[in-house]
């Protein structure tokens, strides 16, 4: 089952991924001085990855494909990781679309 992970970074920052069934992280989130902001950053990813033209396909420096998801702002929700192939992103993209809508959340901060 996906499932979005609230918890806690070093800096004592909220956060939020989400995994696929497989347990694979698919998606990462900002740090949120607040866990109502995260909580907020969710429901934006469910609301927004419907919507293909939310994602942006990116390529790092040295050439690895990934994408962010962003808001009707602009606003970036969650990055993914890097990837080997532009198909390999593509089937990250998939999941989060797939996922997003029914991942449960688990509160691990």
């Amino acid at each position: 089952m996906a499932k979005f992970e609230i918890y806690k970074n070093k800096r004592g920052e909220f956060r939020f991924r989400l995994k696929a069934g497989n347990g694979q992280n698919i998606l990462a989130s900002e740090g949120y001085s607040v866990k109502s902001g995260c909580i907020n950053g969710i429901e934006s990813v469910r609301k927004n990855a419907s919507d293909d033209s939310r994602f942006d396909r990116l390529t790092t420096s040295n050439g690895k494909p990934y994408f962010n998801l962003k808001a009707s702002n602009g606003q970036v929700i969650g990055t993914s990781e890097m990837y080997s192939f532009v198909s390999a992103m593509e089937n990250g993209i998939n999941s989060v679309k797939t996922n997003a809508s029914i991942a449960t959340v688990e509160d691990l901060s």
